[in-house]
């Protein structure tokens, strides 16, 4: 699923810190990080950061149907 305008990147790491399964981010290249690791957190933070800091677009993939909905959720309450 494609997220777009996260602007309260706190919030949005403590709704993927909450999901069951694996959630994964999907690089421009291709690569997938796991985003329940802080390293892969921090790591994704530099590289999609603009200068207003807000993210303005991420893939990602959550294997579960109830953190997809989460996720969701998130979004529409943002």
């Amino acid at each position: 699923m494609k997220i777009t305008n996260i602007k309260d990147t706190e919030a949005f790491f403590k709704v993927i810190d909450s999901c069951q399964g694996r959630v994964e981010l999907v690089t421009g290249e291709g690569d997938r990080l796991n985003l329940k690791s802080k390293l892969s957190q921090f790591v994704s933070l530099a590289n999609v950061f603009q200068a207003d800091e807000s993210i303005p677009e991420l893939e990602i993939i959550a294997y579960e149907p109830d953190d997809a909905k989460r996720l969701l959720e998130f979004m529409i309450s943002q």
